[in-house]
């Protein structure tokens, strides 16, 4: 999971914009069941190990450039026992492919994960909200798995 101090420095240096976070910041070590997808946790969602594997694996193929967590306004850095925690609110993955929405939510496994599909983002929208966006190639665009 990303560290405390690169998510301060990450929203310092963008305007508090909150980051688009990579597979590892977003789910390495994080073991906060609610930390994605909280309306579908405890009602048939897979795990957020499960999740973390299959975007590992989705990310490997040809036709997606990357995938990122974009956060919730609600990830915050609370105070516990005295010490700051960042507490991670992801709100979906976005994936960046060259892929028609039929076939990335038959790939992203949709259906298995209790998500409402795809949806695909304006790039100069994204850039306005998130900050930490890679390059996107020609001929691919963004979608986010959405659950709500």
């Amino acid at each position: 999971m990303i560290e405390l101090d690169a998510f301060k420095k990450l929203m310092e240096e963008n305007d508090d914009r909150l980051p688009l976070l990579t597979l590892n910041e977003f789910f390495e070590g994080n073991t906060a069941e609610d930390s994605i997808a909280p309306n579908e946790c405890g009602f048939g969602r897979p795990s957020i190990a499960e999740i973390w594997e299959l975007m590992r694996n989705l990310e490997k193929r040809p036709d997606i450039a990357w995938i990122r967590i974009e956060l919730h306004d609600d990830t915050e850095i609370a105070e516990y026992d005295g010490k700051e925690v960042l507490v991670l609110a992801g709100e979906s993955p976005i994936i960046c492919t060259s892929l028609p929405a039929m076939e990335l939510e038959r790939f992203a496994r949709c259906e298995w994960l209790h998500s409402g599909g795809v949806e695909k983002w304006d790039i100069s929208s994204m850039d306005s909200l998130f900050s930490c966006r890679p390059p996107v190639p020609e001929g691919f665009c963004c979608f986010a798995i959405v659950w709500d």
